[in-house]
């Protein structure tokens, strides 16, 4: 009964989304609210969504804990597989990015560096929608 309301909690969100935003926008952020349910029944606390530096230059999906590991989370979302899985489009620039948006993060929060890890989370929008999630995903000691 609840994963019927959930499913139906965010049929109506993404509605109301589509009513404001792209459709490519929308279909984006309902990935975000499927991976951030996911992970938190994975036993992850979400702290953060869609951080934003003070800069501007961008954004971090999603932080959370695992235990003492502070994980910065890519949700990709794609409609199809046919051109690949969504996590083929975290590339090397879109790597650096979020490793200097990660920085930021931990330098204003005073937390260490070497507990930070780098998940993503890939959302395939088949029927019923499917969710992959890659733990350590790429290094965090990227020299910017």
């Amino acid at each position: 009964m609840i994963g019927f309301l959930l499913r139906l909690s965010d049929i109506m969100r993404h509605r109301a989304r589509l009513r404001r935003w792209s459709p490519d926008l929308a279909l984006g952020r309902r990935g975000e609210d499927m991976a951030h349910r996911f992970l938190r029944k994975q036993g992850f606390e979400v702290v953060a969504r869609n951080y934003r530096p003070r800069s501007g230059a961008g954004e971090i999906d999603l932080v959370a804990w695992e235990g003492d590991t502070l994980v910065f989370v890519e949700v990709k979302s794609r409609r199809t597989e046919e051109f690949g899985a969504p996590d083929r489009a975290v590339d090397r620039d879109k790597q650096e990015a979020l490793v200097r948006t990660a920085r930021e993060y931990t330098r204003r929060a005073r937390l260490d560096w070497e507990d930070v890890r780098f998940d993503i989370v890939s959302v395939v929008f088949s029927n019923p929608p499917t969710l992959a999630h890659t733990r350590d995903a790429f290094s965090s000691n990227r020299a910017l």
